[in-house]
């Protein structure tokens, strides 16, 4: 999909979710990955929830995305790290 054909205006605020086991090691992945394409993010950009049983972690990032290849590369760098089990 090219830019002239995203439901988005560019730039905007948009969250991307990111679910993984209840590891350090996601975590910290996790926001490296986005930082890559992102820049450094501000503590209150990332919000962590845990699973009911605490076995999973569903991390949100919030970033100022500047376009959709922005978005798309994340979001393929996302889906092919071991630790991540879903990115929405």
């Amino acid at each position: 999909m090219s830019e002239s054909e995203s439901l988005l205006t560019f730039p905007c605020s948009f969250p991307i979710k990111i679910m993984g086991r209840d590891e350090e090691s996601f975590r910290h992945s996790a926001v490296l990955l986005v930082e890559q394409h992102a820049g450094k993010l501000p503590d209150d950009a990332i919000s962590i929830s845990t699973s009911r049983n605490g076995n999973f972690l569903s991390i949100t990032i919030t970033i100022q995305a500047q376009s959709q290849e922005q978005l798309d590369k994340i979001y393929n760098d996302l889906s092919d790290h071991e630790a991540v089990l879903v990115a929405l």
